[in-house]
Parts: structure tokens; sequence; C-alpha cells
């Protein structure tokens, strides 16, 4: 399944600082999902980071940032994940994403 982070607005600046916890909130994220970042080339980017780099807003550990937009991400790993857009200043204000991938049991 493809999930369009932020669904009409994208991925961006959001206004309210809670936009992309409540956004993931009321989704379920499985192995095998996709992660669509709709963004604007040159505005923004998207950056997988770790939970402190996350927490912290910054790269300490470097990673692949996706400059050009849109951007698709697979989902292949359980577990949590996390992701900012690395422009300056962007993160602080609330542009990033943390989610839970479950697994894909089809045995269930």
């Amino acid at each position: 399944m493809e999930h369009a982070v932020g669904d009409d607005s994208g991925w961006v600046i959001p206004e309210n600082p809670d936009f992309y916890a409540d956004w993931a909130a009321n989704k379920t994220f499985t192995v095998g999902d996709t992660l669509l970042f709709d963004f604007y080339t040159g505005l923004h980017d998207v950056t997988p980071v770790i939970k402190e780099d996350y927490d912290s807003c910054s790269v300490t550990v470097p990673g692949t940032t996706i400059k050009t937009g849109p951007a698709t991400l697979n989902l292949y790993i359980p577990g949590d994940h996390y992701f900012i857009c690395s422009v300056e200043g962007h993160c602080l204000f609330n542009q990033k994403l943390a989610i839970h991938v479950v697994d894909n049991d089809s045995s269930n």
C-alpha cells in the first residue's frame, strides 16, 4: 500500500506542529508498503535518520538524502523509522515524521 505522507498537503513545513504525528497515528504501516513524500525539488528533501537525529533535528549518521521530489521510499524492515527534511530550519518547524512498521505476517 502506498501512503502519501501528509495526504493532500504533502511533505511541507506544517502549520500545526503535530500534523505529521497526527497523520501517522491513524495508519498501519506494513513491511512492503511505500511512503510517497510529495515535495518540490529544491525546496525540501527527505532524509531517513536515527531517533536521536530525529529528536535533535540533526544528521549525525550519514545516510541517504533524497533531494528530488516526489520521492518514494519502500518500507522493508519492521520497527521504528524516522524521517526529516534536512533543509536548514525545516525539521525545527516540525517537518519530520516518525512511524512504526509492522511485519507483514500473512500466516495470521
